[in-house]
């Protein structure tokens, strides 16, 4: 028995190999499924162009398709054809021939028999190592008949395995009755999807019903095609990954460390959690300034804010990431809920702790990363294997997740805290009409923090964080009462006069 028959060969999709376990299966046929649009054609051309790189000899049959319309589609993704050939195959009656016209026999049984026949003639002739049959819609709808349809395809899957042959047989889904005979028939199957969303643009996604004698990677698992071809984002499963040495806590640099018991613990996550404008992205943004300092790389995924914008807050603060974004080290992605899939983010972040040694990962934020998904159940879902797998791999992780509402009682988009290694509950409240803002951890599993709110400001040297708001009570329910002198409280020398100002909260008589 050759050792060599029914190995894994790469298919030429970058993802497509980690999901299916290495590759096809050499000398089989694979059901590659789906309705028009979804990309077939393109991954059956990525195939071939893969073999012919390898020397293999390669041969594209189409039935729906001329060969004009298959160099135009390579041409757009920059590939060249050449030691792929092409097989035309056009149905007598439709050649315009009028030596091809008859009325004695059926067309069907002349036309599908012709077909059949040419294909076999051709790939006895070339000796191709590689096929791509596009497509099976044709000999469906020429075999007239579930039965004959069968014993067709029956055929050439046998000729084809005789013949030493891998091949992708193209379904573009016109007769749904007939899959489950496909699926028997095929050593493999693929079935290939595209969604359109209320808003944005559509989304791609894959499974692998079936590849015999192979533990796939099931689910699905997206898929986007830009130029260049098809590329599949395999979804990630944290269990697959090896757990990295866990080391000293990333700092801040300021006294926010002492509310967190000296730091974020390598390998953990913490969310951010206020109402916008409180200063969530500025605190994050101390931990990356800190870290890019000691020269760690930092991955900052944007939903809602663009880079430049980013940058310049950042330097009103006096943190200059300008040089650290140019050389590489500050990572800086924008993302665009409508047109980014789950898996690609999901892909991103796997490829910058990987390739690139990321440390620390902010999620600025975890509202836009809502709008991304189509339900909320599969974005807990996700984030659970992200926050897993970046833990495993002692990466420092920064999630941020803005309120509904700015003061009294606000309520989170999604409730993902139990998710989360450290909560740090941000908040506004006033006093002596001003707008002060209050923080404190309210949950951290690895090693002790600290119990108490502070005040903390944010100005031009970064963020500044006082003493414990002890003369206050009732600020994380939204409705604080003052029990002290406002003169207790962080002062701006620069917009704040000395002299007491009656405070506009009501006394406690306690």
């Amino acid at each position: 028995m050759d050792r060599d028959d029914a190995s894994a060969i790469a298919t030429g999709v970058s993802g497509l190999d980690y999901i299916l376990r290495g590759g096809y299966a050499r000398n089989r046929s694979h059901l590659i499924e789906g309705k028009p649009g979804s990309g077939k054609t393109t991954l059956g051309l990525q195939f071939l162009i893969e073999g012919a790189k390898k020397g293999e000899t390669c041969l594209y049959i189409t039935l729906s398709e001329s060969k004009r319309e298959l160099l135009s589609v390579a041409g757009r993704h920059g590939w060249d054809l050449k030691g792929v050939q092409i097989l035309e195959l056009v149905p007598p009656e439709l050649s315009f021939d009028p030596a091809q016209l008859q009325t004695l026999i059926h067309s069907s049984e002349l036309e599908l028999g012709e077909t059949v026949q040419s294909a076999m003639a051709e790939i006895g002739r070339v000796r191709p190592d590689r096929v791509v049959f596009d497509s099976l819609s044709e000999i469906r709808l020429l075999s007239q008949g579930s039965l004959r349809y069968r014993r067709q395809v029956l055929a050439l899957k046998s000729f084809f395995m005789l013949n030493n042959v891998t091949v992708l047989m193209l379904d573009d889904l016109t007769a749904e009755q007939d899959d489950l005979n496909l699926h028997s028939i095929s050593h493999g199957v693929i079935r290939m999807e595209q969604l359109s969303p209320v808003y944005g643009g559509e989304r791609r996604r894959l499974r692998v019903i079936k590849m015999r004698g192979v533990q796939i990677r099931g689910g699905f698992h997206d898929f986007v095609i830009r130029p260049g071809g098809v590329i599949a984002y395999p979804r990630l499963v944290a269990a697959e990954h090896e757990v990295a040495e866990h080391d000293t806590p990333a700092m801040s640099n300021n006294r926010i460390d002492t509310l967190l018991g000296g730091g974020l613990a390598r390998g953990t996550s913490t969310m951010l959690m206020g109402p916008s404008g409180v200063g969530k992205s500025t605190i994050a943004c101390t931990y990356c300034y800190a870290a890019l300092e000691r020269g760690e790389r930092v991955l900052v995924l944007l939903f809602d804010e663009t880079k430049r914008i980013f940058l310049a807050r950042a330097a009103g603060l006096g943190m200059h990431l300008e040089p650290f974004a140019e050389d590489g080290t500050l990572m800086l992605e924008c993302v665009n809920p409508a047109e980014l899939s789950p898996g690609e983010l999901s892909s991103r972040i796997q490829a910058a702790v990987e390739e690139s040694n990321v440390r620390i990962v902010v999620i600025d934020s975890l509202t836009g990363y809502l709008n991304a998904m189509s339900e909320e159940q599969h974005l807990v879902l996700q984030m659970h294997e992200i926050l897993t797998y970046l833990n495993q791999k002692a990466v420092a992780t920064i999630l941020l997740l803005a309120n509904h509402g700015l003061f009294g009682q606000t309520a989170a988009p999604v409730d993902m805290t139990y998710l989360c290694d450290s909560i740090m509950l941000l908040r506004f409240f006033e006093n002596a009409g001003q707008l002060r803002r209050a923080i404190s951890v309210v949950k951290k599993r690895v090693g002790p923090h600290e119990e108490t709110i502070r005040e903390f400001k944010i100005g031009g040297n970064g963020v500044a964080v006082g003493e414990p708001l002890e003369q206050f009570r009732g600020i994380l329910m939204g409705s604080p009462e003052f029990e002290g002198k406002p003169t207790d409280l962080l002062r701006d020398k620069a917009l704040c006069s000395r002299r007491s100002r009656p405070s506009r909260y009501r006394r406690s008589k306690a």
